[in-house]
């Protein structure tokens, strides 16, 4: 028996129509552990989840607002979403190479 003969499909190559279609809380739970670090990654899953959706599907919109929010981030020093901003005036703020906000990157 050859080895493409014995292979058995692992679960996560499943046929795309039988797979359940992607909610807002899907892309969530991609999005919402969010670092700098691996913003990039995230992107990529974010996009492979929703790829087979029509491009005015609601979740592929918000999807792509999420894969935007993350393409900031790779370039911020955090997500932010929450507490104040850190002054310029702290100590060793001139040496970050990045500092901002993923809503603000670069600031």
């Amino acid at each position: 028996m050859s080895e493409a003969a014995e292979h058995t499909p692992a679960p996560a190559e499943e046929p795309v129509e039988a797979r359940v279609e992607p909610t807002k809380d899907d892309v969530d739970e991609l999005v919402g552990p969010a670092t700098p670090h691996f913003a990039m990654q995230l992107r990529a899953r974010v996009r492979a989840l929703v790829r087979d959706l029509r491009e005015d599907h609601p979740v592929r919109q918000y999807a792509n607002e999420k894969i935007a929010l993350l393409e900031r981030l790779a370039y911020a020093s955090s997500k932010a979403e929450e507490g104040p901003e850190e002054p310029p005036t702290r100590l060793g703020w001139e040496e970050l190479p990045s500092h901002g906000r993923a809503t603000e990157p670069g600031h």
